[in-house]
């Protein structure tokens, strides 16, 4: 296996394993859809696991940018290392939703149960850490994967590392997307309801293909591979004459 194989698959296992979030959409109904969540009783542990299934997410996305970024800085640097940051804002976002959440199960713990003036006290409260998780997940884990389908998008397409029909779903819905965030920040609709959620499938279907495709398939023979290689094969040959 070439060095140039191991980076796209570790770079699509990274890809695959940002997918294991979704269950967080059900995992986070009780508390999202129940003001009075933080004063009922029961079990928290479906907030836990949704919060622990993100924190790995968040270090997923940074380890696609980190091991992606010796590939297609080759293709233009510039772009190559705002993919990274905009990774990186990406997973910090994350994690300020995770925390959102996961102070409102210490409340809820700590108290739960209160009555009266404290009690509408505690649902306001319970209210604001849940709008804070619905805007870092907007801004987070809605917009920024436009701007990264974008950027990597773009960078792909030109290199043809993959098949140019996959970052071509990103190219097409990326904008659309970020035409939706935008909308719902000018209070036009949610965000992941109706026909917002629309450019959502190109962009995750961009996402879950390219990571399909480089742990199945790896880099196609291009340039930057050819160039990657011979730069290995060098530094190995150097190693054996030392």
């Amino acid at each position: 296996m070439t060095s140039t194989r191991k980076t796209a698959l570790v770079a699509g296992v990274f890809y695959l394993i940002t997918f294991i979030s979704i269950p967080t959409l059900a995992l986070y109904g009780p508390v999202k859809n129940h003001r009075d969540w933080i004063l009922s009783s029961g079990g928290h542990t479906a907030v836990l696991v949704g919060g622990f299934l993100e924190v790995i997410v968040a270090f997923a996305c940074v380890g696609t940018a980190v091991t992606l970024y010796p590939v297609v800085k080759r293709q233009n640097e510039g772009t190559a290392l705002g993919f990274v940051a905009a990774r990186v804002l990406e997973a910090g976002m994350i994690f300020t939703g995770v925390i959102s959440l996961l102070s409102l199960v210490t409340l809820r713990q700590h108290l739960g149960g209160a009555a009266g003036a404290d009690a509408a006290s505690l649902v306001t409260t319970g209210a604001s850490h849940v709008a804070v998780y619905d805007w870092t997940f907007l801004l987070g884990q809605t917009l920024m994967p436009a701007i990264n389908a974008l950027l990597l998008g773009s960078l792909m397409y030109r290199s043809r590392l993959v098949p140019r029909v996959i970052p071509a779903m990103g190219l097409i819905g990326a904008p659309l997307l970020i035409i939706a965030v935008f909308a719902t920040l000018f209070g036009q609709h949610s965000a992941l309801t109706g026909l917002a959620a629309l450019p959502v499938i190109p962009v995750a279907a961009w996402e879950l293909s390219l990571g399909v495709w480089l742990v199945v398939k790896g880099f196609r023979p291009s340039p930057i591979t050819a160039g990657m290689d011979a730069a290995t094969t060098s530094a190995a040959h150097q190693e054996v004459a030392v």
